[in-house]
């Protein structure tokens, strides 16, 4: 704890500060142009499928590696393990920015319902789902008086007396109530809300990046080797974080403020290679808020007290001392608006005629939901009929974010009458699914040859129905279909 306190969440932060900074910049220099006051600044910050998959598929292997390979001693192979993340997120960011040209023009290629569908899946799936799940029915006294703050002050948009925030006012009265019923459960012997376990706070120190002993050449050769290794695994969170760029640019135009998305994407590459070269692992990614922080109010400036707070408090490691103090209950029903808000202003910005659409791309979003659940319960390990039941929920959560972009657009454009463009959308969809940027059958899903997917898969040939070569054929059958009934429908009239 200590160690990823004081090692890598410094240099994470300061990836965090740095993107931040430049969105400022990027909103006064807009509302300067436009001569608006109500710009409201895009949001910056780490992506949250990478947290934890960096943690299970990067750090822990490169420790256990480090230890039984190469015979480090644990503290030796936290920084072997650290460097190798370091590596991955630079080599993750350069990747990034490479792409960020294209930007534009995805945006001009795709339909809105197609970028703002996989924005509302992961909206009200995961951003408003699951905290509602995890944290606020975990601790229904706090988390539900909380959401009912939030929604009766932000989405209801009933003020309080003294203009007080009702953000600030729903995670005030929350933290009252735990420490409160805290206090309670105590004296009656029975018990109101679970406790914090709080734990000691790590004590602050400089982040030293280069120890003695990774002073050689053999030590970063390893280390490279390593890094090499994790990044088939960690390039689908990176197109992720590509599309999701993409989707909250369009997102925040939709919303009145229009960006470059070639800058915006190579802001999120840029910062991702300054906090790896600095001792971050974790990659930035725009967050997809844009929309409810402007109806929160938010406007040029909150990015600038975003990047200050984050830089400070990651530096000195205030983030101990606050992940102690303030229950999770309280804070997180501000999450539930966010993902209420985005999945409301998706539909309101898409043409009504493309609702379908808009509710088709959530689907793949609420199956990575339910692995989340299946894959704790489980630790990953089944068998029999259970394993024949996951597998294709795996399949359609593996790269839901592309999924979703992709199934929303082709119905998007059956909508509209154009089967051909249908058609391409479908086909883009074969050739990811070859290579397993979606619809990967493996823990972790990872893009590789589909030959070396499918040796690693279970013998079980109803398993095997469900490789990358079952469903890329999926995708060219059905665009074959599509192709061929704009070949004999008759041409209709307006």
């Amino acid at each position: 704890r200590e160690f990823v306190l004081t090692q890598m969440i410094p240099g994470t932060a300061l990836g965090v500060l740095l993107g931040d900074l430049v969105y400022t910049w990027m909103a006064f220099r807009l509302a300067h142009r436009s001569s608006r006051s109500d710009v409201t600044a895009m949001p910056l910050g780490l992506d949250t499928p990478s947290t934890f998959a960096v943690g299970t598929l990067v750090l822990l292997p490169a420790l256990n590696q480090g230890m039984t390979r190469y015979g480090l001693s644990h503290a030796q192979a936290m920084v072997f393990g650290w460097h190798v993340g370091m590596i991955v997120l630079v080599l993750i960011g350069l990747f990034k920015s490479a792409l960020a040209p294209l930007g534009s023009r995805i945006r001009r290629w795709l339909p809105r319902a197609g970028l703002l569908g996989s924005l509302a899946g992961i909206a009200l799936a995961l951003i408003a789902f699951v905290p509602l799940w995890r944290q606020i029915a975990a601790i229904p006294v706090v988390g539900i008086l909380a959401l009912t703050m939030i929604l009766a002050t932000l989405v209801a948009q009933h003020r309080l007396p003294g203009k007080i925030p009702g953000a600030l006012a729903a995670v005030l009265l929350g933290a009252v109530v735990y420490y409160a019923g805290d206090s309670l459960g105590r004296g009656l012997g029975w018990p109101i809300v679970p406790s914090l376990g709080n734990q000691e706070a790590s004590a602050w120190r400089s982040p030293l990046l280069l120890p003695d002993f990774s002073w050689n050449l053999l030590w970063w050769q390893r280390v490279t080797i390593q890094a090499l290794n994790c990044l088939p695994v960690m390039l689908p969170f990176a197109l992720a974080t590509i599309v999701g760029g993409i989707d909250c640019t369009e997102s925040a135009a939709a919303a009145g403020d229009e960006y470059d998305t070639r800058s915006i994407l190579l802001t999120e590459g840029l910062a991702s290679v300054a906090a790896g070269a600095c001792g971050g692992v974790i990659q930035n990614t725009p967050y997809i808020g844009q929309p409810a922080y402007k109806a929160m109010g938010g406007r040029a400036a909150y990015t600038l007290a975003t990047a200050v707070f984050i830089g400070t408090a990651g530096f000195f490691g205030w983030f101990a001392h606050l992940f102690d103090w303030l229950p999770a209950a309280a804070a997180f029903p501000i999450l539930v608006f966010v993902g209420l808000e985005i999945g409301a202003q998706s539909f309101h910005a898409t043409p009504l005629r493309h609702y379908s659409a808009l509710a088709l791309a959530i689907l793949p979003a609420l199956a990575y939901v339910v692995l989340i659940a299946v894959d704790e319960v489980t630790s990953g390990g089944l068998a029999g009929h259970a394993n024949m039941v996951v597998q294709p929920l795996r399949c359609l959560a593996n790269g839901f974010i592309v999924t979703s972009l992709l199934w929303a657009s082709a119905l998007a454009a059956m909508l509209d009458g154009k089967l051909r463009r249908a058609a391409s959308f479908l086909g883009v969809a074969a050739a990811c699914s070859l290579f397993g940027v979606i619809h990967s059958p493996l823990q972790p899903a990872v893009i590789a040859w589909p030959h070396h997917v499918f040796g690693q898969m279970p013998a079980d040939a109803t398993l095997r129905c469900q490789s990358p070569y079952h469903w890329t054929a999926a995708y060219i059958l059905a665009a074959l279909l599509l192709v061929l009934l704009h070949i004999v429908q008759q041409p209709s009239k307006p």
